[in-house]
């Protein structure tokens, strides 16, 4: 897999400390994107699964998928989020596809399976809102996947995260 970033202990995306894994690579390109870097493919490192779960298990913290858009790795990220998953930390997932086109691939769809929360929509600079949680703009929805259903997802809201100003 192709690995920009590794950030352990971050607060950002997520609720709680994080260890945040920046994956290369997005088709998305959104202008206004905070993290224009992580557009290309061939960015960062390439780490497998097993160099990644150790930084993870390190870390002790839960973890959070982002980058660039982590879901373009799908294939590969299936099997980590599931190791992941069984150490019983939490996951949340960044990505510019919606729940339903994620629902409909059987590589994403399979890493949704050990994923808590999908952060979905693309960055939209007009609907950004520095007021929100855990995502840029309004557009972008934090999805509970346990919850959900292809064509009913449910939205994330434990009720105790407000915006920092």
């Amino acid at each position: 897999m192709r690995v920009i970033d590794i950030v352990p202990g971050t607060s950002v995306d997520g609720p709680g400390l994080r260890t945040a894994i920046y994956f290369a690579g997005c088709i998305h390109q959104c202008p206004g994107c905070h993290n224009p870097q992580s557009w290309n493919v061939d960015s960062g490192n390439e780490m497998t699964a097993d160099e990644i779960f150790a930084i993870v298990e390190e870390n002790g913290f839960d973890v959070t998928f982002t980058g660039g858009d982590p879901l373009l790795q799908s294939e590969e990220l299936a099997g980590l989020a599931q190791r992941i998953a069984e150490t019983g930390k939490t996951i949340w997932c960044y990505t510019g596809f919606l729940y339903d086109r994620v629902m409909s691939d059987v590589y994403m769809r399979a890493v949704l399976e050990n994923v808590e929360v999908l952060v979905d929509g693309p960055f939209v600079e007009a609907l950004k809102d520095k007021a929100l949680v855990f995502r840029g703009s309004s557009n972008q929805r934090l999805i509970d996947v346990a919850q959900s259903a292809p064509g009913r997802p449910v939205m994330w809201d434990d009720g105790s995260f407000t915006a920092i100003p």
